[in-house]
């Protein structure tokens, strides 16, 4: 069977950069900007141009260095916005101008005031506009997530049919469960005229811890394009992590779908990003964090050291890290204290483990984790003295 080709969008240097705090320079922004195509990303989200002079000066600046990419500009539903994306990508390879308008009726009541009327007015017209710049164009309904199914595929097949390209359906507040999000997709796959010559899109939001499910659920039930940062940084509780949804396509769907993203690189991006933006990536974050192939428990480290995928279901050299770690804590068996002394050069004897390993039990006790120069020093120790030494 033939596998579905899932686009992947990247919107570290827009959604993400809009963490309070981790602003980035323009040489950063395009340093990530190199990284991410070369990490295989299909599309780079390099930011907002109109929001401000230093944004534009840095989406033109990638749009010139970025070699295989696509290169996006965000605009709302605005000709000033759209005129200023067009003219920061007018150096772009492939330049694709992102705009939109909400679609929820929170969002036509409460931020726009209007109606539901204008708003297909305002959207069809934006992409008309942005279509006289650019081929391809991708149209955003703000909170998708909670906007009327009916209504949505109304507005949907109307921009459609003037010349997006692409069609966002962002759950903007992150409030679908992923059985709603998935029955959203597949209703407008299913309602909508003309949805057949576009790629549907994802762009979720972490406020719920569903971004990730929500995606996948997307993807299964016809989306062809994923929004998402790297270690999900973005707005609020963040967006879609691009690790995860990337490595659950290979994993659990892996005779469905593929990505082009090189996966091995994910280990040393998540850790560039956050260094560059000073996000620091939690330890037990799913896939790049410290803990994710790390081990403490005796039962899990014994499981691991007899063979990985009794307590691991990747290898984690598909990400960019070289090995498991076995963590050795007061937790930790013989079977640990045994693989980690051989890491560092002492192969123990039956009698010589047993000896070591009640000692380490007592160091254990008093530190949060033995290092590898606190076990030489143990083992030096203990190793050194006749068995009958009380130390």
């Amino acid at each position: 069977m033939e596998k579905t080709r899932i686009h992947i969008f990247d919107t570290t240097l827009r959604d993400g950069e809009q963490v309070p705090g981790c602003k980035l320079e323009q040489k950063q922004k395009i340093i990530i900007a190199k990284r991410l195509d070369l990490l295989g990303v299909d599309v780079i989200e390099a930011g907002f141009p109109i929001s401000s002079p230093g944004d534009f000066d840095s989406v033109m600046k990638i749009a010139k260095v970025v070699k295989n990419a696509t290169v996006c500009g965000l605009s709302r539903a605005v000709m000033k916005d759209i005129e200023v994306a067009a003219d920061a990508l007018k150096y772009a390879r492939k330049p694709r101008i992102h705009t939109g308008i909400g679609t929820s009726d929170s969002h036509i009541i409460h931020k726009l005031r209007t109606t539901r009327d204008n708003v297909i007015e305002r959207a069809v017209a934006a992409v008309k506009y942005a279509k006289s710049f650019v081929e391809d164009v991708e149209f955003y309904a703000e909170d998708a997530g909670r906007t009327d199914n009916e209504f949505l595929a109304r507005v949907l097949e109307e921009v459609i049919k003037v010349g997006a390209t692409v069609v966002n359906i962002p759950d903007t507040t992150g409030y679908c469960l992923p059985h709603e999000y998935g029955a959203k997709i597949k209703y407008l796959v299913d309602n909508v005229k003309g949805i057949d010559k576009v790629q549907i899109s994802t762009h979720c939001h972490n406020d719920l811890g569903l971004a990730t499910a929500n995606s996948v659920a997307g993807v299964v039930a016809g989306a062809l394009q994923v929004e998402s940062t790297i270690n999900g940084i973005g707005e609020r509780a963040g967006n879609t992590a691009m690790e995860e949804v990337v490595m659950i396509l290979k994993h659990r769907y892996g005779d469905r779908f593929e990505t082009g993203i090189d996966t091995t690189q994910f280990h040393d991006i998540s850790r560039f990003v956050s260094d560059q933006m000073g996000m620091v990536v939690q330890a037990n974050k799913a896939i790049v964090g410290d803990n994710a192939f790390a081990h403490s428990s005796g039962i899990h480290q014994d499981g691991v050291i007899k063979e990985r995928s009794t307590y691991e279901i990747i290898d984690p050299v598909e990400v960019g890290v070289n090995k498991s770690s076995i963590i050795l804590t007061a937790r930790s068996g013989r079977a640990a204290l045994a693989f980690r002394a051989k890491e560092i050069g002492f192969d123990l004897m039956k009698k010589e483990l047993d000896i070591a390993y009640t000692h380490f039990l007592e160091w254990a006790d008093r530190m949060k984790e033995v290092n590898d120069e606190a076990l030489r020093q143990l083992l030096e120790e203990c190793l050194s003295r006749p068995a009958s030494s009380d130390w």
